[in-house]
């Protein structure tokens, strides 16, 4: 399967910012008055806003993942069904930490502006990680 520009942007997206949590690759993959809506709820927009959110997500689960499970292309635009994981060692929606993995589905749809993202919006199964939460602190 060959990757286009778009899916290879969603790839880098993935690997640099959230895998690796290299937030200085933002400004190369996102453009500058980028908006989000993230799997958790939120949403932020421009760089600043998501390179916070990102931090804070990576402060609330080590060894954070984004994995890609499904990658689709149309126009300008590419869907992504994920898997999102860490290890639940800040707080996190009201819950104390554990050090037990969690993970939960999700869905991204991103749009395109001359190459860089433009907008984001992810789709979290927040209620099955809210139960896994619940389960883990017993």
């Amino acid at each position: 399967m060959g990757y286009s520009a778009l899916k290879t942007v969603v790839q880098r997206f993935y690997a640099d910012v959230w895998n690796k949590h290299d937030i200085t690759a933002i400004p190369s993959l996102l453009q500058s008055d980028f908006t989000f809506r993230g799997s958790l709820g939120q949403s932020k927009t421009g760089h600043c806003e998501f390179a916070d959110y990102v931090d804070f997500v990576h402060q609330a689960l080590g060894a954070y993942r984004c994995d890609i499970l499904d990658l689709v292309e149309e126009d300008n635009q590419c869907f992504a069904r994920m898997r999102f994981s860490g290890i639940h060692r800040g707080d996190f929606f009201g819950f104390k930490p554990t050090g037990k993995k969690v993970e939960w589905a999700g869905a991204a749809l991103f749009s395109f502006r001359d190459g860089l993202v433009a907008d984001l919006w992810v789709l979290g199964d927040v209620y099955g990680l809210l139960q896994l939460l619940e389960l883990n602190r017993e």
